[in-house]
């Protein structure tokens, strides 16, 4: 694994993130010789697992969607 200091990260920060995207090898951001942070290729996702429309199918649409839920003749908002 390769070892950069905080200040060279700073100064070449996409870069880095590029190599470490198109090789996959990770680098390790250390601070005085000590680590601080870990520069990783992310995990390839299983298709199908995104949250938008995971609870697709799942639910059925019972009775009007579209009017109002109880009788305008109740909102006191109406009222005069």
């Amino acid at each position: 694994m390769e070892t950069m200091p905080v200040s060279k990260f700073k100064a070449t920060c996409l870069a880095v993130l590029q190599r470490v995207k198109r090789t996959g090898r990770p680098v390790l951001v250390t601070r005085f010789g000590q680590p601080v942070a870990e520069v990783i290729r992310p995990q390839r996702r299983a298709p199908g697992t995104d949250w938008l429309g995971a609870m697709s199918g799942r639910a059925a649409v019972s009775g009007d969607i579209i009017g109002p839920a109880v009788d305008a003749r109740s909102w006191s908002a109406l009222r005069r």
